[in-house]
């Protein structure tokens, strides 16, 4: 079951990646939430902040006690037990997330999750120390965003009915509660609940379901695809170092990826959004004739005549097997160029003529 609908909240949205059971539990102060989440920003790697697995502990929030990020206890309210689901919210309900999240990682450490604090509420806390510790939450608490969670709601106390926690569970059992309400032969594991060696399986398969959609030309959906290779292949990077053997591996994988999902983008007229990516992809690889070829043509659909020709020359420099493909595309340019300033001329002697018989 995949669903996609707004809550009654404003600022919130919500995707239902697997059903849960039953009905919506019945809360009252002092029920207790169990349950895992992912946190993600809302990028197009879908880059990850805090995963409770890989913290090695479940989440648990109390009804009723002023949770300091509020909303948690809004979108658990909207699951039901064994649900698995992918919540969007605004930057007016994730503020304090860099506060919370700084709390949760030093009790995963096993450090005093209010070391060094007033006691004063946290935003009061938030102005007076400039730092939370820990670099990626620096960056949220100056420069509020959207944010993305994904839960997994496996056990409310407090209440008739709940699940054991999935870490006591076989895979088999694991795999069954996650699919409630479909056949279990017809699960798909998403992306976040990937372990390293089924993300790296899952590349080439997704890879090739893009290419097979290009050739249909279904644009929007290889599109889809392609980034959600280029997902897995981000989270595994996140856990190499820069630029030693195990993540160059990664990003010979990722950059194929890039410059195909870039394509697409072309092909759907999406060229803010590939000047983007290609400008991004070259700040790392300032070699790659293909990343300035597609600049190139997304620059030239939005009348960046200059930057255009700056990077179809770069490519035959590049790539002197391009060369026939750029003098196609600047001739093609000049010609685009030359119309448009026929137009522009005449509209602004039409304007002109306009402003004198006034």
């Amino acid at each position: 079951m995949e669903e996609t609908y707004l809550l009654n909240v404003e600022g919130v949205k919500k995707k239902i990646l697997h059903g849960g059971q039953g009905e919506l539990p019945k809360l009252q102060d002092g029920s207790k939430f169990t349950f895992h989440f992912q946190t993600l920003k809302d990028d197009f790697e879908r880059t990850v902040i805090d995963d409770s697995r890989e913290a090695g502990m479940p989440m648990e929030i109390i009804v009723g006690k002023m949770f300091k990020l509020e909303i948690w206890e809004t979108l658990l309210s909207s699951m039901r037990i064994g649900e698995v689901a992918e919540f969007w919210c605004d930057a007016i309900h994730t503020g304090m997330y860099a506060l919370v999240s700084r709390g949760m990682r030093r009790i995963a450490e096993g450090r005093d999750p209010l070391e060094g604090q007033k006691h004063r509420c946290g935003m009061g806390n938030m102005f007076d120390y400039h730092s939370t510790g820990y670099d990626d939450l620096d960056e949220l608490q100056r420069t509020p965003q959207p944010l993305i969670f994904i839960m997994e709601l496996f056990r409310v106390r407090g209440w008739q009915r709940w699940l054991p926690e999935r870490e006591q569970l076989g895979q088999a059992t694991q795999l069954l509660l996650l699919a409630q309400v479909e056949d279990p032969s017809a699960y798909k594991r998403d992306t976040w609940a990937m372990s390293k060696e089924e993300k790296l399986a899952a590349v080439p398969v997704l890879h090739s379901e893009g290419n097979r959609l290009v050739l249909r030309r279904e644009f929007a959906q290889a599109a889809a695809k392609y980034q959600e290779a280029v997902i897995c292949l981000r989270n595994l990077q996140a856990k190499e170092k820069p630029w030693e053997d195990g993540w160059l591996k990664l990003e010979s994988l990722v950059t194929p990826l890039v410059l195909n999902y870039c394509q697409c983008q072309l092909e759907l007229g999406e060229y803010y959004e590939v000047l983007e990516h290609t400008t991004e992809l070259l700040q790392k690889h300032n070699d790659n004739a293909k990343a300035y070829f597609k600049r190139a043509k997304a620059h030239a659909a939005v009348w960046n005549e200059r930057e255009a020709r700056e990077d179809f020359q770069r490519v035959a420099h590049l790539d002197p097997s391009m060369a026939a493909a750029v003098k196609k595309e600047l001739k093609q340019l000049g010609e685009r160029m030359r119309k448009k300033h026929v137009e522009d001329r005449k509209r602004y002697q039409g304007l002109f003529q306009s402003s004198q018989g006034l």
